[in-house]
């Protein structure tokens, strides 16, 4: 990335509002190996931070409980690797608060990128979105759980990014591994 070796880049994995199978608008449980993974995948590219995002009492504390223990409990000291990806991790209760944090440390509004499995409007390649990546503002690369983001937020999102797509019409990764997919081809070396 141009001017320094970390990406003016932001991760959110949202849990609210998102889709069922059915197109409702529900909130998914938070997993224990999305947060890691995906906190784990955002070390090693280098990006600013990880926002897990749930209104939920229960999933909030349970991923609080999480963190702590691979930052500051046993988890720490037994694998101090896990403790730096998890560090990383931020807990908000929805993108409006995600935006404004980012804000706050940045001192500008970060440019939001929706991920989807599913083309509903223009899409900007990943190569565009390299480029973009570090010139100007922040950029916060949305990722949905459940069966995706709904259109509300699709729609009010700055850029839409291709989906990712294997040679089969099989499509359904898991988001951990659409995630570092995706941070491979923004951040990854050419």
């Amino acid at each position: 990335m141009k001017g320094s070796s970390i990406p003016n880049l932001y991760l959110a994995l949202v849990h609210y509002p998102v889709i069922n199978k059915h197109g409702d608008v529900i909130a998914s449980a938070v997993t224990n190996l999305d947060v890691h993974d995906i906190a784990r995948a955002a070390r090693t590219y280098g990006v600013r931070g990880y926002y897990v995002v749930t209104p939920l009492a229960d999933q909030i504390t349970l991923v609080h409980r999480l963190i702590a223990h691979w930052t500051k409990g046993a988890g720490a000291t037994y694998n101090p690797q896990r403790r730096r990806a998890l560090k990383l991790v931020r807990i908000k209760e929805n993108l409006d608060e995600v935006i404004a944090d980012i804000r706050g440390e940045v001192g500008s509004a970060a440019r939001t990128v929706v991920t989807s499995a599913r083309t509903q409007r223009p899409v900007i390649g990943f190569a565009a979105l390299r480029r973009m990546i570090g010139e100007g503002p922040p950029f916060l690369l949305v990722f949905g759980t459940a069966w995706g983001l709904p259109e509300t937020l699709i729609s009010a999102a700055d850029f839409a990014l291709a989906p990712v797509r294997g040679p089969t019409t099989y499509n359904h990764l898991s988001v951990r591994s659409a995630a570092t997919v995706v941070l491979d081809r923004l951040l990854g070396r050419q």
